[in-house]
């Protein structure tokens, strides 16, 4: 693993957000997705470059293993969350990822306090947990259109069917 790659994966909360705190004085703007990202197809690369055309920095956060396997159940996730941090932190639009272990990422929204909460179209704008605190402090939510018939689950349950 590169060490440029690993440089754009937080495990303190505290470090990000003093990076974000340095992008700010520098008078950037602050998007923020996040997901499983368990793996990776072109819904994923599509969606995270609309999501860096919003700003200039990108964070994406990551569900941690555990929190994955509470939402989604077994066998997920299929990919550990190092391996999906990596393959994260390979793609240029994303500027930093940081894993959580909570079963969402609002208590991380809260404290990095982006400039735009980005998620998909298919959450309407009061299902998106952290947009109330991202719109208080002045922030703003979009909702991002995502490819039709590409999805993790969709990927799976063709590999099923065929193997």
């Amino acid at each position: 693993m590169t060490e440029l790659s690993l440089a754009k994966i937080y495990h303190d909360w505290s470090k990000l957000f003093d990076k974000c705190q340095d992008w700010r004085r520098r008078g950037l703007k602050i998007v923020f997705t996040n997901g499983v990202f368990d793996i990776l197809h072109p819904g994923h690369f599509d969606y995270l470059a609309k999501a860096k055309e919003l700003g200039d920095r990108l964070i994406v956060g990551l569900n941690s293993d555990s929190s994955v396997k509470r939402l989604k159940g077994d066998p997920r996730p299929l990919i550990v969350q190092e391996h999906r941090a990596f393959a994260l932190s390979c793609l240029r639009q994303v500027d930093a990822i940081v894993i959580f272990k909570e079963d969402t990422p609002k208590k991380l929204i809260t404290l990095l306090r982006p400039d735009v909460l980005v998620k998909g179209a298919d959450y309407t704008e009061d299902q998106i947990v952290g947009a109330d605190e991202v719109k208080s402090a002045g922030g703003k939510v979009h909702r991002v259109p995502l490819l039709e018939g590409l999805s993790t689950s969709s990927l799976i349950d063709t590999i099923k069917k065929k193997y």
